[in-house]
């Protein structure tokens, strides 16, 4: 097998290169990297090859003899590389996928931005069914047209797909940084666009955590996943005859409510929470498919996602990244 893998060195295609490495049933995997600036570390079973994804000739160098297309690679609120990368991107790549001699299943990460996640009001848990919802702005776009694309590829020439949605995607210490009051805050929404400044930087020096209120000024309910269960429903879809031209929701089973956080921390840190308004919505991203039909399970529920995140020590060489704002 070879494995062709876009956004490789990003925060999931770094954590799946590694999952598939030390897989002993996925020991004969080749891996090629297709890199446009970071490379990964280097590994005898992995092959870098350079240049964007919206390039022909790029795409015909990285496709040689692949048999699994993992794409990974996005962009956020940028109008103009959303065109150039993410949708001519994905474009060119299952024009160059369907047509390969040796392709046999192209597996894409997205997002539940798709479905608007908190920007969008469901009445009932969101499933593979539900109507894609985009909230505004190309990212969101992107992410509708990303799976229908794929999905048209396989009605139209019979290409063997599989699209894993996942929310807000966490690993290492996020969560608490998603937590933070201080300038160190990971990802959305802003306290300050909710709050007043001043009281941001306040509650900062208190050590204390938000308790984010939705739309019914009830505590939020909003969907995340961690990076690592991520990457195992990555591996459990390869060759899955249950996977061959299916949508999965891959979360958490049940969604990070901001009450239920703001007491774990209270019980575990002393912390006292804030409520802090807000005109979200709650919902429910249901997984029920893939642990069905993909006999996936998710390790991380909320205690597990908290306290990972709390305990998370950073090494000297282990910078924080920033790999999209959230």
């Amino acid at each position: 097998m070879r494995f062709l893998v876009t956004g490789a060195t990003g925060k999931v295609g770094q954590v799946f290169i590694a999952r598939v490495l030390a897989e002993p049933l996925l020991a004969d995997a080749q891996i090629v990297a297709l890199c446009h600036n970071r490379i990964p570390p280097a590994h005898h079973r992995v092959n870098v090859v350079h240049g964007s994804i919206a390039e022909r000739s790029t795409l015909a160098r990285a496709l040689d003899g692949v048999t699994h297309v993992f794409h990974l690679a996005t962009v956020k609120e940028d109008p103009d590389l959303v065109m150039d990368v993410t949708i001519k991107g994905l474009f060119l790549l299952l024009e160059a996928a369907r047509v390969s001699k040796t392709v046999r299943q192209v597996v894409l990460v997205g997002g539940d931005a798709a479905v608007g996640h908190c920007f969008v009001d469901y009445r009932e848990p969101v499933t593979e069914a539900s109507p894609r919802r985009a909230y505004p702005g190309v990212y969101a776009l992107s992410k509708v047209i990303e799976e229908e694309m794929m999905e048209q590829y396989g009605h139209q020439y019979g290409l063997n797909y599989t699209i894993l949605r996942a929310p807000w995607i966490m690993e290492k210490d996020d969560f608490r940084h998603a937590l933070s009051f201080g300038p160190d805050q990971f990802g959305g929404p802003l306290w300050d666009e909710l709050i007043a400044p001043a009281d941001n930087l306040r509650h900062a020096g208190e050590n204390r955590v938000p308790l984010l209120l939705d739309i019914n000024n009830k505590p939020l309910k909003r969907n995340f996943v961690h990076v690592s269960d991520l990457a195992e429903a990555m591996v459990k879809a390869i060759d899955n005859d249950a996977a061959r031209g299916q949508l999965f929701n891959i979360s958490m089973t049940d969604p990070v409510d901001y009450g239920e956080v703001a007491a774990i921390l209270h019980a575990t840190r002393g912390m006292q929470a804030v409520e802090i308004k807000s005109n979200f919505y709650s919902n429910t991203l249901s997984n029920a498919k893939a642990r069905t039909l993909l006999n996936w399970r998710p390790q991380f529920d909320i205690k597990a996602l908290i306290e990972a995140a709390f305990t998370y020590q950073r090494a000297a060489d282990d910078p924080r990244k920033i790999w999209y704002a959230g």
